[in-house]
């Protein structure tokens, strides 16, 4: 569930923290944390490759068999409310006729699977699905693949979204993105779905949400100096509604456990969130807009001061994702799956803020804040 890089796990990187040199000791001595986390790690290294087949392949038969793509791009734009993420109609034809080559939807598909988020969250999802099934009884390898596929498929949806928003990257594959985006949606739904009317019920809701933290985030760049920390806290939705939902969802929406997993993931995800911050001020050069560190540092009138407390911030969530480790059943079999989890999530803030420090960027910080 830790970010975007991946010598954040290298043995160097591990040693320069404290939660790091806990992973290195569990890992040392075998853990039963260590071992559950290796294993899914390592089934997600053998099986992406099988996802990302199907993936294409299915993607492949829905963008060949929409008879009015126009339609779908707009039914697309309305439902997630922006023009900005869609074709215009005379765009569409040479896009679709290029993605019907199965090679270059395949390319595609793998650039926006090479995401961290996506490798990282696929292990987890397993974990938890394990965990819950094993409580209730009810195994099902064919339920597990789709639920589990289904959430990844959406969160999948948010890169090229993101990519397409941001404009930073991927420029030349973005028309290919805003084409494929509806297909992807669908698809997720359809999987997800498979859990039944309150699993769907629950993403739908989830996936709302997280639209709506990703407005307010657009509609806060107009006005960085006057965010409040109510607009914060709602701007981190989308942390929530993404990897709470599919928390919940793990569980098959079912209390107790979905509402544990809810609470665990999503607190988990806002704590990565700050993380992230860090790192892309490291990468950017400049505090984003809006984000924890910015808050902090205009009311401090601290770069510095602003990002110690974000560290700070992002150890409240994650004791919040703690306390739901408490919650668990006496007798849930992958409760140290998920400390071994959250102890990645604190060694990756942890070590992306020892890297700002080191980097010594707080005077280029504060000459780009804006006034």
């Amino acid at each position: 569930m830790s970010g975007k890089d991946q010598s954040v796990v290298s043995k160097e990187a591990l040693m320069s923290t404290k939660p790091g040199k806990q992973i290195m000791k569990q890992g040392l001595f075998k853990s039963k944390g260590y071992k559950l986390f290796n294993k899914y790690k390592e089934e997600t290294e053998n099986e992406f490759p099988n996802f990302a087949e199907r993936f294409a392949k299915c993607l492949l038969n829905e963008i060949k068999s929409d008879n009015d793509p126009n339609s779908t791009q707009q039914a697309f734009a309305d439902e997630v409310g922006s023009t900005e993420i869609i074709l215009n109609a005379s765009e569409i034809e040479p896009i679709k006729s290029k993605l019907e080559s199965p090679d270059v939807l395949k390319d595609r598909v793998l650039r926006i699977l090479n995401s961290n988020f996506v490798k990282m969250t696929f292990p987890v999802f397993n974990a938890l699905f394990d965990g819950a099934a094993e409580y209730t009884g009810r195994n099902d390898p064919q339920l597990r693949q789709d639920i589990v596929e289904g959430h990844i498929l959406a969160i999948d949806l948010s890169e090229p979204m993101d990519r397409i928003v941001d404009k930073d990257e991927d420029l030349e594959y973005l028309d290919d993105y805003k084409l494929m985006n509806p297909y992807i949606l669908k698809l997720a739904r359809e999987k997800i779905s498979k859990g039944g009317d309150e699993v769907l019920k629950e993403f739908e809701e989830g996936f709302k949400d997280a639209r709506v933290g990703q407005y307010l985030d657009e509609k806060l760049k107009s006005k960085p100096t006057k965010i409040t920390e109510e607009e914060m806290t709602l701007s981190y939705k989308k942390y929530r509604a993404v990897m709470g939902t599919a928390g919940r969802n793990m569980a098959l929406a079912e209390r107790p456990l979905g509402e544990v997993f809810y609470l665990g993931m999503a607190r988990a995800a806002e704590g990565v969130g700050c993380g992230n911050e860090i790192e892309d001020s490291i990468k950017n050069g400049f505090v984003k807009i809006p984000s924890w560190p910015l808050y902090y540092s205009l009311l401090a009138n601290d770069v510095k001061k602003g990002f110690e407390i974000t560290l700070e911030k992002s150890n409240l969530y994650l004791q919040d994702a703690r306390l739901a480790i408490e919650l668990l059943p006496e007798a849930f079999s992958h409760k140290e799956f998920l400390e071994f989890l959250f102890l990645t999530v604190d060694h990756y803030n942890q070590y992306w803020y020892n890297q700002l420090q080191k980097a010594n960027k707080w005077s280029e910080f504060e000459s780009k804040l804006p006034k």
